[in-house]
């Protein structure tokens, strides 16, 4: 008599089911990753054509509004032409420097200061009112402070952006610390563990989560602060290509590069995204995960 299993079958049996099940989720996940990408080309393709289309019967003032059509000979002029100021390529790299430069501030600073705050409750209540104070300061009046005292060039903006960029993560990487299993602090310091080794081997991975999660939010907001401080005072970047063509009433070069911005800023989320996977490998996967998201 062959063997069984507890459930009465074969484990060639099981092995086949297992495997069956596995490939009917395979295949739904497929599917449903091929109708979300779908659904979005067909919303794409509504929204610029129903765009194009209002324009050109007048329904919609291309004056004020732009059109699809008007977008692209605007984005081909400046590949082929550049700006006023440059190149379009100069004017992206300057925006990506000064955003890049100021999210990677702003991520160690607010790492830092969130896993020091979450950690000791009586520093964390002395500076909390000072927090919010600064958390509640205009963001623009902020940017305009800096490029009085610091000038139009790269350091305004990166200022700027880092500041952004410091709340988003500094209220997840506190919250993340102040979330620790407190059981894991305390086996670690019974095993001999230093204060800073069990910073460094359980508060920071375990706060791991919520720190990647702010980054998503955080890079965005990095680009904010780059636009914004070119738009109050600079002297090459989008923020100026986009002040220019606002001053000149062209739509046209505000969505142009409004385009370019959202592709740059798609392209960075996926990026972190997969830094997200390589670095929470260890992470069962989420029900979105699963779905192909």
């Amino acid at each position: 008599m062959s063997t069984l299993t507890i459930s009465g079958r074969t484990p060639d049996v099981a092995s086949s089911d297992e495997a069956a099940i596995a490939a009917r989720a395979r295949k739904r996940a497929r599917q449903r990753k091929l109708a979300i990408w779908s659904a979005r080309a067909f919303l794409a393709i509504l929204i610029i054509g129903g765009w194009q289309l209002l324009t050109n019967a007048k329904i919609i003032d291309k004056f004020f509004w732009g059109q699809p059509s008007g977008i692209v000979t605007q984005l081909r002029d400046w590949i082929n032409h550049g700006t006023q100021y440059g190149s379009i390529w100069l004017q992206i790299w300057i925006t990506m420097k000064e955003a890049l430069l100021g999210f990677v501030v702003g991520v160690i600073a607010g790492v830092v200061v969130g896993v020091t705050l979450g950690q000791n409750r009586f520093l964390a209540d002395v500076v909390q009112p000072y927090i919010k104070i600064m958390n509640a300061i205009p963001r623009i009046v902020l940017g305009a402070l800096f490029t009085v005292a610091l000038g139009l060039g790269t350091t305004s903006k990166v200022l700027l952006a880092a500041v952004l960029v410091f709340f988003v993560v500094f209220f997840n990487a506190y919250q993340g610390v102040r979330e620790v299993d407190q059981n894991l602090i305390n086996n670690a310091r019974v095993l001999g563990a230093s204060k800073m080794q069990v910073t460094r081997n359980v508060v920071v991975p375990s706060a791991l989560t919520w720190i990647i999660a702010s980054l998503h939010v955080a890079f965005g907001f990095a680009i904010i602060g780059a636009i914004v401080g070119e738009f109050l005072g600079a002297q090459k970047g989008l923020g100026l290509v986009i002040a220019t063509s606002q001053n000149n009433f062209n739509p046209d070069g505000v969505f142009a590069a409004m385009l370019i911005i959202a592709i740059v800023a798609l392209t960075a989320e996926g990026i972190i995204g997969w830094l997200e996977r390589r670095l929470l490998a260890w992470r069962p996967p989420s029900t979105v995960e699963i779905g192909g998201m």
